[in-house]
């Protein structure tokens, strides 16, 4: 695991959360795509621009990138021997997102880039609902490919917190990662 791609069912999957314990546990510095993606008064970055940051992250030797991001997955899938993918359940990533928006109401969440305080409307979680299972299959589909094409690659599919403390206890040892 030296080019990790975090990946989540959906806004609250803990990606963030995630990649910044597994960066701590192995090293790797981290990557959050949602401080690429968002300038000051959450005002979207160029796809151009975006690309192209993305571009340079992934010449790295070592990486965690964490963010779904689908126009822009196939420049971190190309350099990328790990993918993880975080497929909690509905439930908890709604929670985790109204969670989230109390802990950081008028702040900024550290893997948001300076100017976006954190928020939380209708439509987002409306977003979260409606995308979540057609989602699910997308990712599927994304990291069965990721497997196929180069079978080097690890795949590491986690449901639940158990899964997810259980790999940090495990699967971190076995590799031989110190933290």
């Amino acid at each position: 695991m030296n080019r990790i791609v975090v990946l989540g069912v959906s806004a609250g999957a803990g990606k963030s959360s995630f990649a910044r314990k597994l960066s701590e546990k192995t090293t790797i510095p981290v990557y959050h795509l949602d401080a690429y993606f968002w300038k000051p008064g959450w005002v979207e970055n160029s796809e151009e621009e975006f690309s192209a940051q993305q571009r340079k992250l992934v010449e790295k030797e070592y990486w965690i990138i964490e963010g779904n991001y689908s126009s822009t997955y196939n420049i971190r899938e190309q350099r990328a021997d790990t993918i993880i993918y975080l497929e909690l359940p509905l439930i908890i990533c709604l929670y985790r997102v109204v969670k989230r928006r109390i802990i950081y109401h008028g702040k900024t969440r550290p893997d948001l880039g300076e100017g976006c305080p954190e928020k939380l409307d209708k439509a987002f979680l409306k977003f979260i609902v409606s995308t979540y299972y057609e989602r699910k299959i997308k990712m599927r589909k994304r990291i069965k490919q990721f497997k196929e094409e180069n079978p080097h690659n690890q795949v590491v599919l986690l449901r639940n917190q158990k899964e997810i403390d259980q790999f940090f206890n495990e699967v971190i040892v076995k590799n031989n990662l110190h933290s």
